[in-house]
């Protein structure tokens, strides 16, 4: 079971009040919902390919409108083949829709983006949110490379209205349109923690930032070791050319004819070609500093520079 299904599964258990219960099955709707005009009233069908998200609709309605809606289940004839689930409502449809803030009481008039009259507490903001999570929306794995979380909306008011209700809970969420609607998502690892939080899935969230954490311990252990790494070639380069340097002065001009403190750094270099410069600075008979060592052998450099100009 994939990230996704999972922390729907585990929505559909978060117990809520009935304002929240409302609030949750109009984004449902609005998202997952179609309306059908029959000859003498209206008939509603939410559709997924969730099956808990299906019983969790079915319950709802049972729970908030007390009526007994009929659960349909279909197969997809092409790619996955995934049986389809169809939640239906032939009685009241017209009502539920006016109260759930679909359509305008006693017409057809559809309501755009999202009306503050679902919110009668606060809780009824994350309720929505759930809903909108539940009906449409995806969840990358904390494995994955990269994070990412999205909602798809059909239309762009509500699209609008549900990225500035998750930006209330400062999530810093993002709009973007594409062919077949209107993406609402997030692409920051913490902020999608926060999101989870908000909508309630606190053991995906748990398991998302354990991953989140092993993961950022991890980079943060192979940026150490490269950069350690990248130090012992740069001091290893650094010491076979200082020591190749050495032999050259030594095969040209000798040793004894260089003063005294350049004799002794570059018989410590040919004597220990593999320490840093620290190291190499107190192993001289009068202990120096890492850059007097330093500016010695630069010193050395540039007479086997001019040694080979010669």
């Amino acid at each position: 079971m994939s990230f996704t299904s999972e922390t729907k599964k585990e929505l559909t258990q978060v117990e809520s009040k009935i304002c929240c219960k409302r609030a949750e099955l109009s984004a449902l709707v609005r998202m997952n919902g179609t309306i059908h005009l029959k000859p003498r009233h209206l008939v509603m069908d939410m559709v997924t390919e969730n099956p808990s998200t299906a019983r969790y609709m079915f319950t709802l309605v049972k729970s908030i409108y007390h009526l007994q809606p009929e659960v349909l289940v279909q197969r997809k004839v092409r790619l996955k083949k995934n049986n389809v689930y169809l939640v239906r409502v032939t009685e009241r449809a017209q009502e539920i829709l006016a109260d759930l803030q679909i359509l305008r009481p006693n017409t057809w008039e559809r309501i755009e983006g999202i009306s503050p009259a679902l919110f009668v507490d606060p809780c009824c903001k994350r309720a929505y949110l759930r809903g909108a999570f539940l009906a449409c929306g995806s969840v990358n794995s904390p494995d994955s490379a990269s994070y990412h979380l999205e909602v798809i909306s059909t239309y762009y008011q509500h699209s609008l209205a549900l990225c500035e209700l998750m930006n209330e809970f400062q999530l810093h969420a993002k709009l973007i349109e594409r062919k077949k609607g209107y993406v609402v998502y997030i692409k920051e690892g913490d902020k999608i923690g926060e999101f989870l939080n908000v909508i309630g899935a606190h053991p995906s969230l748990l398991h998302f930032e354990n991953i989140r954490i092993l993961k950022d311990m991890r980079n943060s252990v192979n940026r150490l070791v490269n950069c350690e790494t990248a130090n012992l070639n740069k001091t290893i380069l650094a010491a076979m050319r200082q020591k190749e340097n050495i032999e050259l002065i030594e095969r040209e001009m000798g040793l004894d004819e260089l003063p005294d403190r350049l004799r002794e750094i570059a018989e410590a270099r040919l004597q220990y070609p593999e320490v840093n410069l620290t190291e190499l600075g107190q192993l001289l008979p009068k202990p120096v500093s890492k850059s007097a060592v330093n500016h010695r052998l630069r010193k050395l450099d540039e007479i086997a520079q001019q040694l080979k100009e010669e």
